[in-house]
């Protein structure tokens, strides 16, 4: 009888040690690929924004750049608006990941910021990640559940491997899918899918994004008081964001249903507002202007521009993300609004980025681990502070339309909905 408990023990303990070794070795290959097609985007996005800073008549080339996009697009035979949100239905099981996907969002991302349209890289990233993840899970004959952890994993490499964020990367890919429902099982392969692609991105010269902060205050309760204030705004700066980009998409759909027609008008909209406000600041993803407000220094108008230029691009057809240009918009409001409410003004840009990155990803833990890797850990509880406040007070509000909200953030409870 004390035999037969034994070896079932051994045989349960072999399983788990098997799915470790299995999954880790899968993870790892997922991390080493995801990684290296990461830095090699990272690169290519960064040579292209050099190439169009030292140009300046590349942006004159945008309008055109949309056409080539579209045309990529059908080219391939992938619906133009295949993204993140298909990306985040494909790991619940509700679509498939096109093979096309990977060439096609790292080109026309590429495109994007090398013509001067404003967009981040994350979209990109998460959609290179989801479509490695997805082709090695086939590679493998991985059943449908373990192809959706497989997914996670890509999304984690090729985020880490841009950002140099490997904590972040990975409770983004568990967190963002289905809030109030953290998917466990995807932990041990997340990270070492990140931190795998982490140093391989580190291996090939590939800059982590890092801020140095002058100034954090102690927590007073004066100093809590100003978080939380600004924190608040943000929750409210996050509605508006994402409000402006559903908008902007779908009534730009409807008075130019036809994709090429759209994207050639959006990028001459981009150009025109470009000449209109005599700056090329909002073009691109616009690291520059969030260093320098981290450093305090903001002009006021400058997040209400970002939305603008934002949504038009991503509006229009063009490709990139909403993370990057969401740094941007809430550093800039957080410089300038943290100093009217009394706070240093580069550790309200800090703040700012953090708070409306929760609000409008509605991912918490990420966003803690977030501001850890990108500041370092001295005003952990004050950002903590700023992730609580935005996540409860941006409501059921995000980027992703195909975010679920399964549980309420205000009580205990089932909801199980959609974002906003």
């Amino acid at each position: 009888m004390q035999k037969t408990v034994i070896l079932e023990k051994l045989r349960s303990a072999s399983r788990y040690i098997l799915a470790f070794v299995r999954w880790g070795l899968l993870a790892a290959l997922t991390g080493l690929v995801g990684g290296g097609v990461g830095t090699l985007f990272h690169k290519a996005v960064e040579y292209a924004t050099g190439v169009r800073l030292a140009h300046s008549w590349i942006l004159y080339l945008l309008p055109l750049g949309g056409l080539l996009i579209v045309g990529l697009y059908h080219l391939l035979g992938t619906p133009e608006g295949f993204g993140t949100n298909q990306i985040l239905d494909a790991i619940r099981g509700e679509s498939k990941v096109p093979l096309a996907l990977a060439p096609l969002i790292f080109l026309s991302t590429v495109i994007t910021h090398l013509c001067g349209g404003s967009a981040g890289r994350e979209g990109a990233a998460l959609q290179l990640g989801g479509s490695i993840g997805s082709q090695l899970g086939g590679l493998f004959h991985l059943d449908e559940k373990d192809r959706h952890i497989l997914i996670m994993c890509g999304m984690s490499a090729v985020f880490a491997a841009l950002f140099g964020t490997p904590l972040t990367a990975t409770f983004f890919a568990m967190e963002v899918i289905s809030i109030g429902v953290i998917y466990y099982a995807g932990l041990v392969p997340c990270i070492i899918s990140s931190l795998t692609a982490y140093g391989v991105s580190l291996l090939f010269g590939a800059e982590p994004v890092r801020f140095s902060l002058t100034q954090v205050p102690d927590p007073s309760i004066l100093t809590i008081l100003q978080v939380i204030a600004l924190s608040a705004l943000c929750a409210a700066l996050s509605i508006l964001f994402c409000l402006s980009m559903h908008k902007t998409g779908h009534l730009l759909q409807k008075w130019i249903p036809n994709g090429f027609l759209r994207a050639f008008l959006g990028g001459c909209a981009i150009l025109l507002l470009t000449l209109l406000v005599g700056t090329t600041a909002y073009n691109g993803a616009g690291m520059d202007s969030i260093a320098a407000a981290i450093s305090g220094s903001a002009r006021p108008e400058a997040f209400a521009l970002k939305i603008l230029f934002t949504a038009v691009t991503i509006g229009a057809g063009f490709k990139g993300g909403e993370i990057v240009p969401t740094f941007f918009i809430g550093s800039t409001f957080g410089c300038v609004a943290g100093s009217l409410l009394g706070l240093d003004p580069g550790f309200g840009a800090a703040v700012g980025l953090i708070a409306l990155f929760c609000g409008v990803v509605n991912s918490p833990i990420a966003s803690m681990l977030l501001s850890i890797e990108l500041f370092g850990a001295q005003g952990l509880l004050l950002f903590t502070i700023a992730c609580g406040v935005s996540f409860m007070l941006s409501g059921y509000y995000g980027l992703y339309s195909s975010q679920k909200i399964v549980y309420s953030k205000l009580r205990a409870e089932y909801i199980n909905i959609h974002a906003k």
